[in-house]
């Protein structure tokens, strides 16, 4: 955490891994978005105005599904970590901000259809500023329940980088061979752009 002023400005990623196929690595799904928010933490400290908002780090676990939960239970099943955290907090969280799949070669990463609009709209102002617009095209893809819901349902800003298309995801093809440091560092510059301009007020 960056102690600051309230709503808190939250950047989250999830740290465990699927438990099948055996053998799965989760180089994309999700080390990549661990490692971002992990660069986030080291390098915001010093880019921050005086009086910027409070910025939590928080790697959550739970994310994934246990054995015998089904495509229909998920959003019970899973998302442990991220429904504990909301419900500890409530009212603390003014954005939330959840890096996910960010890291693959040739990444495009559309606004998540229950992403926050106005959020979404501030992220892509901040990749123009960031010279990565070409990541974060104009577009929806498909609604994705992630670690993002739980805010959502407190009434919080929340946005899911993640692109859906990753054509290795939940297998063990998922690697990081798979993955280019030049977009891991495009995504991190746009999201720590977005968090300097929400302590601007823009």
């Amino acid at each position: 955490m960056l102690p600051g002023r309230a709503p808190a400005i939250l950047i989250g990623a999830h740290y465990d891994t699927e438990w099948h196929p055996k053998g799965f690595v989760g180089a994309n799904d999700s080390a990549a978005g661990t490692a971002a928010l992990i660069g986030l933490a080291r390098s915001l400290a010093g880019e921050l105005p005086k009086d910027h908002r409070e910025i939590r780090f928080v790697l959550f676990d739970g994310e994934e599904d246990p054995p015998g939960c089904t495509d229909k239970d998920f959003q019970f099943c899973a998302l442990r970590g991220s429904r504990a955290y909301a419900a500890a907090h409530p009212g603390q969280i003014g954005d939330m901000i959840l890096l996910d799949y960010i890291a693959n070669r040739g990444a495009r990463i559309a606004r998540e259809a229950n992403s926050s609009q106005a959020l979404w709209g501030q992220l892509r102002q901040a990749a123009e500023q960031a010279g990565a617009a070409d990541i974060f095209p104009a577009g929806v893809q498909g609604g994705i329940i992630d670690d993002h819901i739980p805010f959502l349902e407190q009434g919080i800003p929340s946005i899911d980088l993640i692109d859906f298309n990753y054509p290795y995801a939940d297998t063990v093809e998922d690697t990081p061979d798979k993955l280019d440091p030049a977009v891991l560092d495009e995504v991190g510059e746009t999201v720590a752009q977005l968090v300097i301009n929400l302590n601007a007020g823009n």
